[in-house]
């Protein structure tokens, strides 16, 4: 698909086969692109808003055909009140629009961002980016494994209609960077959608050294089993023993500047059957997503690379198979990590607690300011946050508030969870420094407690992204069911605003 930006009458040059998409604000008389539009086209918005039939309500569309040879199709699309958009709502209403037309099979479409922009306080810049977004994000499809494909339809072109004055470098370099993060996104979910017997630990391997020779900051460097297990890994060696697919320790140093760097740690588990604590069958088939936060730390660092952010950054992917076999690991069983602290496994399906510790103490080798791990850690982040916001847990206050700010600005939400000290007592084991379970209250909170014991003194947040990795009800604005991307658009966010706050 095809993304322009054109100075042009919204009367001139759309022609058949294209929708023109008009926003509309609720409560708020016809925008002056608006009033043009339903002049050349007999009245037909005006009529249609005085008959109700249209009110602006957010989400709500309206599509309509005309008389006119330029205009054959308006699409009126509902943004609500004006005093209540935002960025991510704009990202909301253009995704509903994108697949509305894709689904009446036509295949190009034009709007007007600056007609948003005069209602609100936002740049032009930020609800350029967020409309291209947006359509890239909703307009995904994962068909690989689909034969025949001959009624998949396809959006062609989106073009952006904008005055001459607004025709800037600013408005190019925000549909690039809208692309750039959405395409990022659409890879995290076309790795999180690929079956287990594809998408293996050597597979993320091969993900990696893709970006190494795209991007000549980039460097990749892996550790096989035994390396790993000479180094000391019994937790991320004692998660893989039961599987035939070699594991694979996959550290990506982006050197886009000198000094300490920000370390991204994402689980990594491309299948979790939960181990010898197997999980029951229904839905297993969908725990080939559990790689979830290594997706979005390769997807964040790929757009990291492609704007050549000022930034030295270091992704850490902890890779393996999470499989019940005669060499799995045991309930029971006591393994030493690589900081030298000792755990007790408690449940084998507690497993991507493991896997981080080993990377998050790998990752302090690196003498980071930051670090930040992704992972679809716990089902009790879904108890307790359903299926709309990460959990957010940090040792500084100033790293959670820039998370925070990260997430306004994209929409990926987080929602801060505690860790007092009180909660330490449920991961105590009798026979180790540290059992992998706390039992079933708090297990979030206990899990993240579980990890911070390996970041010491570092800054460090986690984020349980389990909630919302996968899409397993109806198709949300952007997200179409399946796998979201989670975490990709809320690093990018957070490292873009290390360069310019």
């Amino acid at each position: 698909m095809e993304i322009k930006v054109k100075s042009q009458s919204l009367l001139k040059g759309i022609g058949p086969g294209a929708v023109l998409v008009l926003g509309h604000f609720e409560g708020d008389g016809l925008s002056a692109e608006g009033v043009q539009v339903d002049k050349a086209c007999d009245g037909i918005i005006r009529k249609t808003l005085d008959a109700n039939l249209f009110s602006g309500k957010f989400l709500t569309h309206t599509l309509l055909q005309t008389n006119h040879a330029s205009l054959p199709h308006i699409l009126l699309l509902g943004l609500g009140p004006a005093r209540e958009i935002t960025p991510n709502k704009i990202r909301q209403a253009l995704g509903i629009a994108a697949t509305t037309i894709r689904e009446t099979g036509l295949s190009r479409f034009f709007i007007a961002p600056h007609a948003v922009r005069l209602a609100t306080r936002i740049s032009i810049s930020d609800i350029v980016q967020a409309m291209v977004e947006g359509v890239l994000l909703a307009l995904y499809q994962f068909n690989l494994y689909k034969t025949d494909r001959k009624e998949t339809k396809e959006i062609k072109e989106v073009c952006l209609i904008v005055p001459p004055k607004d025709k800037t470098a600013g408005v190019e370099r925000a549909v690039l960077q809208g692309e750039q993060i959405a395409n990022a996104v659409n890879m995290a979910r076309d790795l999180c959608t690929l079956p287990a017997n594809v998408l293996t630990p050597t597979r993320l391997v091969e993900e990696a050294n893709r970006l190494a020779d795209a991007h000549p900051a980039i460097r990749v460097s892996v550790l096989e089993r035994a390396e790993a297990q000479q180094l000391g890994m019994g937790a991320f060696v004692g998660v893989a023993q039961g599987s035939n697919e070699p594991p694979k320790f996959i550290v990506i140093d982006y050197q886009g500047a000198r000094g300490k760097p920000v370390a991204l740690v994402g689980k990594s588990v491309t299948f979790d059957t939960g181990g010898i604590s197997i999980k029951p069958s229904e839905n297993m088939e969908q725990m080939k997503y559990d790689m979830s936060g290594g997706a979005a730390v390769l997807g964040a660092m790929k757009v990291a690379a492609q704007m050549q952010l000022p930034l030295h950054i270091v992704g850490i992917l902890p890779a393996t198979d999470n499989m019940p076999s005669g060499h799995a690991i045991h309930p029971g069983d006591i393994v030493t990590t690589l900081s030298g602290k000792t755990v007790e496994v408690i449940n084998t399906d507690a497993e991507g607690r493991l896997c981080l510790a080993d990377a998050i103490t790998y990752a302090l080798r690196y003498k980071p300011h930051t670090i930040i791990d992704l992972a679809t850690l716990t089902g009790a982040c879904t108890v307790a946050l359903g299926h709309q916001a990460m959990a957010l847990f940090s040792n500084d206050p100033k790293l959670e508030g820039e998370i925070q700010k990260a997430s306004e600005a994209t929409g990926e939400r987080v929602w801060p969870l505690p860790l007092w000290d009180e909660y330490f007592d449920q991961i105590k084991s009798d026979v180790a420094d540290l059992k992998n379970t706390g039992g079933r209250p708090a297990g979030s909170i206990t899990a993240a407690l579980f990890l911070k014991q390996f970041a010491k003194d570092v800054a460090w947040a986690h984020l349980d992204i389990a909630g919302v990795a996968w899409n397993s009800g109806k198709p949300q604005p952007y997200n179409p069911k399946g796998s979201t991307g989670a975490g990709v658009r809320l690093l990018v966010r957070y490292l873009m605003n290390l360069v310019k706050p």
